[in-house]
């Protein structure tokens, strides 16, 4: 039996006496629910009381406690655009007195408040950009704020599963506000933008016994029209990466494991090793430290599916992260969830419970159908 969740923000459940029966109708028991994210400018379209949500930077959705983040550089915002102290606790008590599962869905590395707080340990490209958005595990004190704020996300609250979005690197391709660097760049040259190259990530280099200083000239020369960057060169970046991310998530899942025994793990990931963002690209060893894994499945073309069945071969549970939202219609939708399926998914991910329209609503349903 192909299973399957929907994915909400604590502020689509609270006040909406209507949000879990949509749920049931929609042929779903489990809800995907923030307790962490970044910020957002976000629909409401059948909430009673509102439209819009303006969280305008990232936030931990329960309380904020001073114990667990006395000293630290890197601390969490609390949610001023919500009116309860601990949204996604309340949310999930709904959730749950109305018979439905919940997932807890903990965004880590995605904080541009924190970011432009402390650039220096933010993803820098190789021209000397910093990306505020993107904190970089290559750093100690953010690898230590992820993985406490997985514990505090979890802290005293039952949930079903957590899923792990930006467990790794962000990289250039970023949707902030007005967002303006779209078609300006070839494929292979935002994967050179996302190289960081903070002090963190140069001294690994350094470390491996490269060069760092001839590492960036090499970057910003194949930026430049010159030569690509040398399978060497490339080989060391990435597996500096990987190093990086290993490390985060291990102690992130220390902390989740600490919070939440037995609760099993969904990583968001791509089998491309090079993906940077929400889901980065799997080191050799992440699979294997996950229950499952998560891959984006948004575009509906054919070769969506490719990814699908890549990440096949790590050989975890497989679940497609499929948006309702797009402007493509219903029969693309579910020629797309079909091909998913036959590529080796079996769990799907439905975006957004809370987005989506009163029109769009009867999709969720309609793609559990196309695949069950």
């Amino acid at each position: 039996m192909v299973t399957a969740a929907g994915h909400a923000y604590p502020w689509d459940v609270l006040g909406d006496p209507d949000f879990s029966g949509r749920v049931t109708k929609a042929g779903l028991d489990t809800v995907t629910l923030a307790a962490t994210y970044h910020s957002t400018r976000a629909a409401t379209p059948l909430h009673p009381a509102r439209r819009l949500v303006d969280a305008r930077h990232a936030a931990l959705y329960r309380p904020v406690r001073m114990e667990a983040w006395a000293g630290r550089r890197l601390r969490p915002a609390t949610p001023d655009w919500v009116a309860e102290p601990d949204p996604f606790g309340s949310a999930v008590v709904v959730l749950r007195e109305a018979g439905l599962r919940v997932n807890a869905w903990i965004v880590l590395t995605h904080d541009t408040r924190l970011g432009r707080a402390n650039l220096d340990v933010t993803v820098v490209n190789c021209f000397g950009e910093p990306y505020p958005y993107a904190l970089c595990p290559a750093n100690a004190d953010v690898r230590r704020y992820a993985a406490t704020l997985a514990a505090e996300a979890l802290r005293g609250v039952r949930v079903d599963a957590v899923s792990l979005e930006a467990c790794g690197q962000l990289g250039a391709d970023h949707l902030g506000h007005h967002e303006k660097t779209a078609g300006a760049f070839t494929a292979y040259e935002r994967r050179l933008l996302s190289v960081c190259c903070c002090t963190a990530c140069r001294t690994a280099w350094q470390r491996a016994g490269a060069d760092d200083a001839l590492m960036v000239r090499s970057l910003r020369e194949a930026l430049r029209g010159g030569p690509p960057l040398d399978e060497e060169r490339a080989a060391l970046v990435l597996a500096a990466r990987h190093e990086h991310t290993d490390a985060l998530r291990a102690e992130v899942l220390t902390a989740v494991h600490s919070a939440a025994p037995g609760v099993p793990v969904v990583l968001h990931a791509s089998p491309d090793p090079w993906a940077t963002g929400p889901s980065p690209g799997l080191t050799l060893t992440a699979a294997a430290d996950v229950d499952a894994l998560l891959v984006p499945a948004w575009p509906a073309d054919p070769a969506t599916a490719t990814l699908i069945s890549d990440a096949t071969l790590y050989g975890r549970p497989l679940d497609a992260y499929v948006t309702v939202l797009s402007e493509v219609d219903r029969d693309t939708l579910l020629a797309h969830v079909r091909r998913l399926r036959e590529a080796g998914a079996d769990r799907f991910s439905l975006y957004h419970l809370g987005l989506a329209p009163a029109g769009r609503q009867g999709l969720f349903a309609d793609l559990l159908a196309a695949v069950r």
